[in-house]
C-alpha cells in the first residue's frame, strides 16, 4: 500500500502527464505483478463492489474522534472529500500494518461476505495501522468511488514505454474482458486473451479550428465541405468477419451499441471506416445527454435500445480489403466509402454517409454554416479534396468551422467549493434566469473565470451565503454572468425543462443588474433560433 499510495500521490501533484507516465512506469518497473494487475483494473474500472456503506463509515469516525456531527460535516465541507476528511481526522495510528497492495484489495473483495461487527472491527484495525494518506487511499478503495487524475490513454501510454509493445494494442488488451485471478501480469500485456490483429485501429485524423479567411483557401471546388456532428467520434473495424468500434479515446466500445455492430455485419467486405456516433430518433438527433445513457454500459437493455437508437455518419475511409488507403487523395477514399454505403445491404435506419455539401462559391457557405445549428449540427467541416487522411492534426488540409455559442445572461444562486487544489475557493456555480416572479436553475458551469475573479467570487459567496445544504451554499442572487454553450433542448429532467450542451462562463456581466437577466421565455427561444 506504500508504494501505491506514493504512486496516487506522485500522479496528482502534476498536470504534465509526461511525469505521470514517468511515475506509472517507475511503479511497474518495482511492484510484484499482482499489483500491477490491481492497477490496471482499478484505473480501468474494474473496481470490486462497495462492501461498506459510507455513511457507515463516516458514523464509526465519528464514534472513534469523538466529535459532534455538525463539525464533521463542517470539515467534509472544508476538504470537499468524505475518504480525506475522515483519513484527516482520525488519530494518528498505533501501528503499521505490512501489506501489499493486491492483498488489502483481496482483502476488500472478501469483506463483502462479512457480518457488519467483522467489517467493522477490519476497518477500525486498518485505520488504527495506515499513515493518512494510506488510510485516505484505503478510503477511497473500499468507498467504491476511487478516482485518480490518470486517463486510459496516459494509463496505455505508460505500459507501452514500460513494455515496449504498441499502445494500441494495449489499449485493446487492457479494456477487453480479463480476470486477474485467472491472467499474469504479462499475459495481459502480451494479449493472450484477444486476437488484435483482427481489431486494429488507426490513429484518428484530427482538425484545426478555422483560422484563416475563406477565400485565403482558393478555389471552393477543391475542398469537400460537411455538416460537423456533435456525437461521439467513432472508427468501424471489419475484419474476417468480425465487427470492433473505437473511439476517440482509444477504447474499444463495441458492446455498448451492438445495433451498431449488427448493422455492419450486413455489409460486404473488410474495411476500416472513420464517423461519428449519434443518438438518432424520428429522424432527428437525440440530445448528447442522451446519446450518453449508452456509455459505459456492460449491458444495453432492450428498453434503452428502444429509447436511445444509435446511428453511424460515415464520413472516411482508412482501409478496404485489408488495403491501408490512408495516403490515397480523399476524393478517392470517398468515392470508395459511396460504393460501400451506397448497397442494397446497407442498414438505412443505422448507417448514413455524412452529406457533401455543394457550393459554387465560399459566401454561399456562411448562410449554411449559420443554420447548421437547426441541423443538430455544429457548423461544418472543410476537407482537401487531394489531402491523405492524416495520423492527429496537420494543420491546413482539415478545418472546423463552427457556429458561433449561443449565450444568455444568468445569475448565480448556488456555489459549492471545487476539489483538489481548487478545495479552498468556491468554483461550481448554479445559475438561473427568471420565471414569473421567481428564479429557475437553467446551468452548472465550471470553468471561465480567471483566478483573481475566481478569489473574488469566493469572497462573495463567504460574506452573501444564505443557507447551506452540505457543500452547496445558497447566496444572495446578485452576481450575474454571461454562460456560452453549443446547443439547446427542451428536457424533461430538467426543472427549467431546458438543457444546455457544454454550459461554461463567457464572462462576469459586472455592468448588469440582476432586473436585466434573461427570462426562461427567452431562453427557450433559443431552440428554434438559427443563430
Amino acid at each position: 500500500m506504500i508504494n501505491f499510495s506514493e504512486l496516487i500521490s506522485a500522479v496528482e501533484i502534476t498536470n504534465k502527464t509526461n511525469d505521470k507516465i514517468a511515475a506509472l512506469v517507475a511503479y511497474f518497473t518495482h511492484a510484484p505483478d499482482k499489483d500491477k494487475l490491481w492497477l490496471i483494473a482499478i484505473f480501468t474500472g474494474k473496481r470490486p463492489k462497495r462492501p461498506i456503506p459510507s455513511g457507515v463509515m463516516r458514523k464509526w469516525c465519528i464514534d472513534i474522534t469523538n466529535i459532534p456531527e455538525w463539525l464533521f460535516l463542517e470539515s467534509y465541507s472544508t476538504v470537499g472529500d468524505l475518504g480525506e476528511t475522515m483519513a484527516l481526522l482520525l488519530p494518528e495510528p498505533t501501528h503499521q500494518i505490512e501489506k501489499s497492495f493486491s492483498e488489502w484489495m483481496q482483502d476488500i473483495v472478501e469483506l463483502k461476505a462479512k457480518t457488519d461487527e467483522e467489517k467493522e472491527a477490519y476497518v477500525r484495525d486498518a485505520w488504527s495501522g495506515l499513515k493518512a494518506q494510506e488510510r485516505f487511499i484505503f478510503n477511497k478503495l473500499i468507498g467504491g468511488s476511487f478516482r485518480v487524475g490518470v486517463s486510459k490513454k496516459t494509463l496505455v501510454n505508460a505500459l507501452a514505454k514500460y513494455s515496449g509493445i504498441e499502445a494500441n494494442q494495449l489499449m485493446h488488451s487492457i479494456i477487453g474482458n480479463w480476470d486477474l485471478n485467472e491472467i499474469t501480469f504479462d499475459e495481459l500485456l502480451q494479449g493472450e486473451h484477444i486476437n488484435y490483429d483482427n481489431s486494429k485501429p488507426y490513429p484518428f485524423c484530427l482538425a484545426y479550428a478555422l483560422e484563416k479567411e475563406l477565400d485565403e483557401l482558393g478555389d471552393v471546388k477543391d475542398w469537400q465541405v460537411e455538416y460537423k456532428w456533435d456525437g461521439i467520434r467513432g472508427q468501424i473495424v471489419k475484419r474476417n468477419n468480425e465487427v470492433f468500434l473505437w473511439s476517440r479515446g482509444e477504447e474499444l466500445v463495441t458492446e455498448q451499441f451492438p445495433e451498431l455492430v449488427d448493422a455492419v455485419h450486413k455489409l460486404e467486405g473488410d474495411f476500416v471506416v472513420d464517423g461519428e456516433i449519434l443518438a438518432l430518433k424520428d429522424n432527428g438527433i437525440l440530445l448528447f445527454n442522451d446519446l450518453q445513457k449508452r456509455l459505459n454500459r456492460k449491458n444495453v437493455t432492450k428498453k434503452l435500445l428502444q429509447e436511445v437508437p444509435i446511428g453511424f455518419y460515415a464520413y472516411d475511409m482508412m482501409e478496404w480489403d485489408k488495403e491501408d488507403i490512408r495516403a490515397q487523395p480523399l476524393s478517392f477514399r470517398r468515392e470508395q466509402l459511396e460504393k460501400l454505403f451506397n448497397t442494397e445491404a446497407t442498414d438505412n435506419k443505422t448507417l448514413f454517409i455524412s452529406e457533401v455539401i455543394s457550393s459554387e462559391n465560399w459566401q454561399d457557405l456562411i448562410p449554411i454554416r449559420v443554420g447548421a445549428r437547426a441541423k443538430d449540427s455544429e457548423g461544418l467541416m472543410l476537407k482537401q479534396k487531394a489531402s491523405p487522411y492524416h495520423t492527429g492534426r496537420k494543420k491546413g488540409d482539415w478545418w472546423k468551422w463552427k457556429v458561433d455559442p449561443l449565450t444568455i445572461d444568468a445569475v448565480m444562486i448556488y456555489a459549492q467549493k471545487g476539489s483538489g487544489r481548487r478545495s479552498s475557493h468556491y468554483t461550481d456555480y448554479t445559475f438561473a434566469v427568471k420565471k414569473d416572479d421567481g428564479l429557475v436553475t437553467v446551468a452548472k458551469a465550471y470553468s471561465g473565470l480567471t483566478n483573481e475573479e475566481i478569489k473574488a467570487v469566493s469572497q462573495f459567496v463567504k460574506k452573501n451565503s444564505i443557507e447551506k445544504f452540505g457543500p452547496v451554499r445558497t447566496v444572495k442572487p446578485e452576481l450575474v454572468f454571461e454562460i456560452a454553450f453549443e446547443g439547446i433542448a427542451l428536457s424533461n429532467r430538467h426543472k427549467s425543462g431546458v438543457a444546455l450542451r457544454f454550459p461554461r462562463i463567457s464572462r462576469w456581466r459586472k455592468d448588469k443588474p440582476v432586473d436585466e437577466i434573461d427570462t426562461i421565455e427567452t431562453v427557450k427561444q433559443l431552440i428554434h433560433s438559427p443563430n
